[in-house]
């Protein structure tokens, strides 16, 4: 079967393509430079972005499923899946977040993966929604403080979330994909553990051999530590939003990969494990 992979060298994309790929299906991956992919060579890499529709409309000729990556929003992912029907793509999976179930920071951000679901829902194909917790792979973000001095400093220590290995997201929607089972069915996909702040940078610690500090600052000095990296006002307001509420109280876990994939979901310490290279000098 041909299927379309949006977003293909996100954390998740690039593992689905992967995935997909170890099963025998042709893969269209769609991806803004393809010559810096670093995708494997069986994949179809095509030049184009989700949240322009029409740079990626030739390529979904033969396409039978699409996944949808979160980078499309509302109005494009509308746009985009009217243009996949008619192409005769058959399914839709969504890539999308657990805050749309249950509201942790600003309401706005939320809404913005709502949008998302809504237009597949609306399209005409067979859909699946993918609600998933934080990425563990956020935890990256740390890598540069870890290496260079064994301390993270950051907002809200004690804020709990059961995080999620990207391999999960991307085999659950895999299944989604390449089995008309999952259709109509929205997944709230969380990782096996409900952890902190400092429990992931212990963890991380562990993994490296090395003995890690989180040492816990003001939001306020986050905040203005990544305006100054250049990141857009949006990307603090999202993450101390919701670590904020984890603060107060730990976000879901659910059983959903398991009850999927029929093996226990990834743990944190496991894709520490995977990525300890990032963070070892």
């Amino acid at each position: 079967m041909k299927i379309m992979v949006t977003g293909a060298t996100g954390n998740v994309g690039r593992e689905v393509v992967n995935l997909l790929l170890d099963e025998g299906e042709t893969v269209v991956a769609i991806t803004r430079n393809p010559a810096t992919a670093g995708l494997p060579a069986d994949a179809h890499m095509v030049a184009g972005d989700s949240s322009q529709p029409k740079t990626i409309t030739s390529a979904l000729s033969g396409v039978k499923a699409i996944l949808v990556s979160p980078r499309a929003v509302g109005a494009a992912t509308a746009e985009l899946l009217s243009l996949a029907v008619e192409q005769g793509v058959e399914r839709v999976v969504v890539l999308s977040a657990i805050t749309v179930e249950y509201p942790v920071g600003e309401r706005r951000f939320a809404e913005q993966f709502k949008a998302i679901e809504d237009a597949a829902k609306a399209s005409g194909l067979h859909w699946t929604v993918l609600r998933n917790a934080d990425f563990n792979s956020n935890s990256l973000a740390w890598a540069p403080q870890i290496r260079s001095a064994g301390v993270v400093r950051g907002a809200y220590g004690n804020a709990a979330t059961s995080t999620i290995h990207e391999r999960d997201i991307a085999a659950v929607a895999v299944r989604a994909l390449t089995n008309s089972k999952r259709s109509g069915h929205s997944y709230v996909l969380t990782g096996p553990q409900s952890l902190t702040q400092y429990d992931r940078v212990r963890l991380i610690g562990e993994v490296i051999g090395k003995e890690l500090i989180f040492e816990q600052i003001s939001p306020e000095q986050v905040r203005k530590g990544m305006l100054a990296q250049g990141l857009p006002e949006e990307i603090p307001s999202r993450l101390l939003g919701s670590l904020a509420d984890y603060a107060k109280q730990a976000g879901p876990s659910t059983t959903a990969v398991e009850e999927v994939l029929r093996r226990p979901a990834l743990t944190f310490a496991e894709w520490a494990a995977d990525h300890a290279s990032a963070f070892r000098n």
